[in-house]
């Protein structure tokens, strides 16, 4: 059965522009952290301290969480916090170029449009096929600059490809099994110890747990706990319960381009006219992607 969604005409672009500046404000949090310790310690902190910060919560207020709801959240927080991420810093760490594994991170969306017919039955309509089309050509032309080859092995550039497809049928699966159903705090909360449970041995071979009392490292993780946890995933999760997976992923193809501006604001990246023209097609997609209407 579709998702319903809100009828306020201002609620999905609002959300829609607070998901954009979280989700790519995952990359700023990365660069600070990342600067002086390995990535695994980063995302192994960013979990740990999301979920202990939820945990209360999600025991205190609402219902108990029943063994099916704790069960599935468990393989989602597998799924989509540690695989989804660790795909990604695996591949880096084997020098896949860095804007080659944001390019295909950013293709969850395609991924999703495609898996929502079989898995959903909700078929995307020619206009809607056409804005995913020109969201992904824009991510590619906002991204040329940075798209290399490298010289990685066969499977490491595979990891992030394999990483993006667990995510986005992670997104759709968790549409169809409708019986999970709890509060988002009580879902994050399992999810994100979850992800820290399995970052914790990989954070312990390359060094140790303990956090790095670093300027980079403190206001990195804060970061991304605050932006990229707390906010970017209870947004995320909002907009898939009252919109179309394929809506809601679409937004997405957003983060490159506003990432570019993040990184030419705070770290003085530079921004070229060719990124500019990329950022234009990607919002000319976006809009042809969730636009309401037949065709």
């Amino acid at each position: 059965m579709p998702t319903r969604a809100v009828k306020s005409p201002f609620l999905f672009p609002v959300l829609a522009a607070i998901l954009v500046v979280t989700w790519s404000s995952g990359f700023v949090g990365i660069r600070f952290a990342s600067e002086n310790a390995p990535i695994s310690l980063v995302l192994f902190w960013r979990n740990l301290v999301s979920g202990l910060a939820f945990a209360p919560i999600a025991l205190l207020i609402g219902a108990p969480i029943g063994i099916k709801a704790l069960l599935q959240n468990i393989a989602f927080g597998f799924v989509g916090m540690f695989l989804y991420l660790a795909s990604f810093a695996v591949a880096i760490a084997h020098h896949v170029p860095t804007g080659l594994v944001a390019l295909i991170s950013d293709l969850v969306p395609l991924a999703i449009a495609v898996l929502s017919q079989p898995l959903l039955g909700h078929g995307l309509t020619t206009r809607q096929w056409m804005g995913t089309a020109i969201g992904v050509a824009g991510v590619v032309v906002a991204s040329l600059n940075s798209i290399a080859i490298g010289h990685a092995p066969l499977l490491a550039y595979l990891l992030p490809v394999g990483g993006m497809v667990l995510f986005a049928a992670m997104t759709v699966v968790q549409k169809r099994l409708k019986a999970v159903d709890i509060p988002i705090y009580q879902s994050l909360a399992v999810q994100c110890l979850t992800a820290a449970t399995c970052f914790a041995p990989w954070a312990w071979y390359d060094g140790g747990i303990g956090p790095l009392e670093t300027r980079a490292f403190l206001l990195g993780v804060t970061c991304l706990v605050v932006l990229s946890t707390f906010v970017c995933y209870s947004v995320y999760y909002i907009m898939l319960r009252h919109y179309p997976p394929s809506e809601v992923s679409s937004i997405v193809f957003l983060s490159p381009p506003v990432t570019m501006l993040w990184a030419w604001l705070i770290f003085d990246e530079p921004l070229t006219l060719v990124m500019a023209a990329g950022f234009g097609l990607t919002l000319i997609g976006v809009y042809y992607a969730t636009r309401q209407g037949s065709g």
